[in-house]
């Protein structure tokens, strides 16, 4: 590991980073406590701050060196008047359910402070006041000491000497990566001439730390065209931290296969890559809690990490297979020490959800080590589907009936009037579907109660598992979208068939009757749950983001810089708007690679694939199959709206051309299958594919050569009619107008051009595209098709 000159280097850490790395010891510790969210945080730190005298210094900005160590960061609060510097933590529970190492954190933290402030202020002692503050009754809870200055300032040397040849390291690879990275040469030679253009759209982007909408079509390499420009901008830039989120599995190989070219390329390789994954895929014993007395990569934990963390480091390519070794090798959870080395990474490789989620890891780390990061997102047409269900949440009656009979007696009366609620509110409703103005008050009320009752209960038992928490989980979940609710999300309920919930116990049983009252253990306390319904009737209560640019806005400008690209991205308001990019967003669109003549885009005018024309349809589309087969015999893939549409259309196919070789995507199809399904695209092979647009054929699939010469759209990939896609529209339309057709003709057309992208996959292929509609000759259809294309 290379490190800096003895005196020509200075590396700055924030306290929580100094005292996470120094003081962290002992167990991990994952088992869940109910904890207090960062409004209930601020709430709590508001209260306190409240009780304090009119001289009281909050947030105080502090900073102190030792060496070639800047430390700095914000205490919570200093009354002067009485000497008193203090450190608020607002939680849920007594305090004594703090494990012990996350206590001894906090003491570091405020000791840390304490000797920043004694050192600014000439103080000869202070004391130290740690403040647990109850998230729900604003109690205090206040552990004291009164420490002398020399102490403080001791403490506060050691702690640094702990960490400086660590930083001391990581100077030295910062200032060697930099180096490394002004004069990295593109790995492929020369850019090609889009390629080239998106890498320069990139960079002017990140040099003015500007967001950026890349549309750009396959076969240009776009992985390596926007990854590349990113990394040489870095050291000017002086960017902490890239993040490169895919919304596919897929889009992770091939950023990870660039990634090791561009690192290859790299003087010296000092360049960290760093792979997320989820949890249950890292899991070495998923059938363990999270703690110490369960599972024994947990034990001891933190004091294993180091050793780990230093190996981690020298070994710099850190896939999952070379986390996993790492993390056996010092017997240490191989997710964790993934989620603990984001913090020394370069590059971070990962889903969506690591920088969009309320939980992500990667922005909320961002943000709280004040990084300048930049965000990749690969098949960035995906992001608005997947923001929406981040910011999503259900709760159905069914989950309720789970947990009655497993819930604490003092927690049934508030379980029940939840339950009456819903089954009234579904009662009432004369159709199957509802969609409400506003969130019912009487509903809203019982979840709160629920939540309270819950929580009460988590905190008297708070390494209880099981369904119950499960249940908490759910109820939170809704509590939280709920708590947000504006018009950019939908609040509804649907009656519909019960299903049994995964967290449900093994043992069968009958599905319990809506008259919950029947449950309890003393009828005489029962309370009416509302009418009953149908048997084998449920209902799932939603909330719906319809709009996640209501809470993506404040991510986006919470980064240095973000490119979102994908061959279908456009219109670039659609995006901007559903999204909520800054309006400085710029925007590209890059030219094809290839020329014009190597793709025949041809429109059957005389054929309608709308619900009512379907089974009209099937003839006249069979012969469009057939000629164009018959004609320029290959493979090709045939994209329908639905199952249903796809089994006539092949049976038809079978019946009338019996010599035309087929296989069909099924429902349900498991890995296997969709690998076999693929395995029949061979070289020079003669067949015809039968697959859903949007499915898991329709997008992400490389057949090139004569693997794949053609494909057949059957649909405009508008989405079914339905009370919910009312919904959607009417909500969309009176946000942005109703000329947009962002409820359905954008996100359709978006399908269809991903399908037709499998047909040319590089600058020698050649192919058809059939769109079979005569509603693709309309204007506002054609004006969000590639121009390129020549219908």
């Amino acid at each position: 590991m290379t490190s800096p000159e003895p005196s020509s280097w200075t590396y700055t850490v924030s306290v929580r980073s100094l005292c996470e790395f120094t003081a962290k010891r002992g167990d991990l510790d994952r088992r869940f406590t109910p904890s207090a969210t960062s409004l209930e945080g601020q709430a709590g730190q508001m209260a306190v701050i409240a009780r304090r005298s009119p001289g009281y210094e909050t947030e105080l900005p502090l900073q102190g060196q030792h060496g070639h160590l800047r430390v700095r960061g914000r205490a919570d609060g200093f009354e002067a008047d009485v000497n008193r510097l203090e450190e608020i933590k607002t939680i849920r529970g007594p305090v004594e359910i703090i494990p012990e190492n996350r206590r001894a954190l906090h003491w570091a933290q405020l000791e840390t402070y304490g000797a920043l402030i004694a050192a600014d202020r000439g103080l000869a002692e202070l004391e130290l006041a740690l403040v647990y503050v109850d998230a729900d009754t604003q109690h205090e809870t206040v552990l004291r000491e009164t420490v002398a200055a020399p102490a403080l300032q001791a403490a506060f040397e050691a702690r640094c000497r702990a960490f400086e040849a660590w930083a001391a390291q990581e100077a030295g690879h910062r200032a060697a990566r930099d180096e490394a990275l002004a004069q990295l040469p593109f790995p492929l030679g020369e850019l090609r001439p889009g390629q080239r253009l998106l890498a320069e759209a990139v960079y002017r982007a990140t040099a003015h730390g500007r967001c950026l909408l890349a549309q750009a079509p396959t076969g240009i390499g776009k992985t390596l065209g926007t990854l590349y420009p990113l990394l040489r901008a870095m050291p000017s830039r002086q960017l902490d931290k890239i993040g490169y989120m895919t919304c596919k599995g897929t889009g992770r190989i091939m950023a990870l296969d660039a990634l090791q070219a561009l690192r290859e390329a790299t003087p010296g390789r000092h360049l960290r890559v760093l792979t997320l994954v989820a949890k249950e895929q890292a899991c070495e014993h998923p059938t363990l809690a999270c703690h110490g007395d369960a599972c024994p990569l947990a034990r001891g934990f933190y004091d294993r990490l180091p050793a780990a963390r230093e190996e981690a480091v020298r070994t710099a390519w850190l896939d999952p297979s070379a986390q996993r070794r790492i993390a056996l090798q010092h017997g240490i959870c191989p997710y964790y020490l993934g989620q603990e080395l984001l913090r020394w990474a370069d590059v971070v490789v990962g889903d969506v959800h690591h920088a969009f989620d309320p939980h992500g890891q990667l922005f909320n780390l961002a943000q709280a080590q004040d990084w300048r990061l930049a965000l990749l997102v690969d098949e960035a047409h995906n992001l608005v589907d997947r923001a929406r269900a981040m910011y999503s949440a259900t709760l159905s009656l069914q989950s309720v009936r789970d947990t009655l009979p497993q819930a604490p007696k003092p927690m049934r009366p508030a379980l029940r009037r939840l339950a009456r609620e819903l089954a009234t509110l579904a009662g009432a409703q004369p159709a199957a579907y509802q969609a409400f103005a506003e969130v019912p008050e009487a509903l809203a009320d019982a979840l709160q109660l629920v939540n309270a009752a819950l929580g009460e209960h988590m905190q008297n038992h708070p390494l209880e598992n099981g369904p119950l928490m499960q249940f908490y989980f759910e109820t939170l979940s809704l509590q939280r979208v709920l708590d947000k609710f504006g018009e950019h999300s939908l609040c509804d309920l649907e009656r519909g068939p019960a299903t049994a919930r995964a967290a449900a116990p093994a043992e069968p049983r009958a599905a319990l009757p809506v008259n919950l009252s029947l449950l309890d253990d003393d009828p005489d306390h029962a309370e009416d749950t509302g009418p009953a319904l149908p048997d084998g009737t449920d209902v799932l209560l939603s909330i719906r983001n319809i709009v996640p640019g209501a809470f993506l806005r404040q991510r986006f400008e919470g980064l240095h810089s973000a490119t979102l690209f994908s061959a279908t991205l456009g219109p670039a308001d659609y995006q901007r708007d559903l999204l909520g990019l800054p309006e400085d967003t710029a925007w590209i669109d890059v030219p094809a690679p290839f020329p014009p003549e190597h793709l025949s885009v041809r429109v059957a005018d005389r054929l309608s694939t709308r619900y009512e024309h379907r089974e009209a349809s099937l003839d006249a589309l069979v012969a469009v199959l057939a000629r164009q087969f018959e004609e320029h015999p290959g493979n090709y893939l045939a994209f329908f709206s639905s199952f249903d549409y796809l089994d006539k259309a092949a049976a038809r196919l079978a019946r009338r051309h019996p010599s035309v070789p087929q296989w069909s995507q099924s429902r349900a199809m498991g890995e296997a299958a969709r690998r076999a399904f693929l395995d029949r695209f061979v070289p020079d092979g003669r067949g015809i594919g039968f697959a859903v647009l949007g499915g898991a054929f329709a997008e992400g699939v490389d057949l090139p050569g004569t693997r794949l010469i053609g494909a057949f759209i059957a649909t405009l990939g508008l989405p079914p009619v339905s009370p919910l896609q009312e919904q959607v529209r009417e909500r969309l339309d009176a946000m942005f107008g109703a000329d947009h057709g962002y409820a359905d003709l954008v996100p359709g057309l978006q399908k269809v051009v991903q399908a037709a992208g499998r047909v040319l996959r590089s600058v020698d292929d050649r192919g058809w595209v059939w769109l079979l509609d005569r509603r693709y000759r309309r204007p506002e259809v054609r004006a969000l098709l590639p121009a390129w294309w020549q219908l």
